[in-house]
């Protein structure tokens, strides 16, 4: 049942947005749709909930709980700056909005870009971390918390990828073609 609710809260996540947008941009209320958008928190304190009634009630912590939490924790890593992506995107291509700003290619402005990146993706991890112990700690040590504590390995080498990839712009930044103009656009915000 957990599995098929993460992957309720994913498909709902995205008809969430494409509601949020639609009303924002087609029917043309823009705070009604922020209003559906803010709904989108509700979706991951359900599963948050019924992940804890499903472990209170005696269900064993499998993949699933896991999997819950590290849902969670990406869409509070990872969410907003979807939906602003998303947003800036339907804005440019169907209603005469401005070119998304794209990610700077070189330099310290690149480098500045994947810290900024790995801090949403560490973010997640930690989110789903705190979550991932929580549940540990809620089971006790006497339950089977192995693959609860398999998926906290998994986020640790999620956020040292991200640090790796984000150390390696900052140590080895890539140079601009000489024959290019240098790099103006703005790194985006967090």
């Amino acid at each position: 049942m957990i599995a098929l609710l993460v992957v309720a809260c994913e498909v709902a996540f995205w008809v969430l947005l494409a509601a949020g947008l639609a009303l924002r941009y087609v029917a043309r209320k823009p705070r009604l749709g922020a209003a559906v958008l803010l709904c989108e928190p509700l979706l991951e304190v359900v599963l948050l909930v019924v992940t804890a009634i499903d472990l209170k009630n005696g269900a064993e912590p499998d993949w699933k709980h896991g999997l819950a939490a590290v849902y969670i924790g990406f869409t509070v890593g990872l969410g907003h700056h979807t939906i602003k992506k998303v947003d800036a995107w339907v804005a440019h291509r169907w209603f005469g909005g401005p070119a998304p700003v794209r990610p700077p290619k070189y330099g310290t402005a690149r480098a500045i870009h994947e810290w900024r990146t790995a801090a949403r993706w560490i973010l997640a991890a930690v989110v789903a971390l705190v979550l991932l112990q929580a549940a540990v700690w809620y089971v006790g040590p006497d339950g089977a918390i192995s693959t609860l504590r398999s998926w906290q390995q998994k986020m640790g080498i999620v956020i040292g990828i991200n640090l790796i990839i984000a150390g390696g712009y900052t140590v080895w930044p890539k140079q601009a073609p000489e024959n290019e103009a240098p790099d103006r656009e703005p790194a985006d915000r967090f």
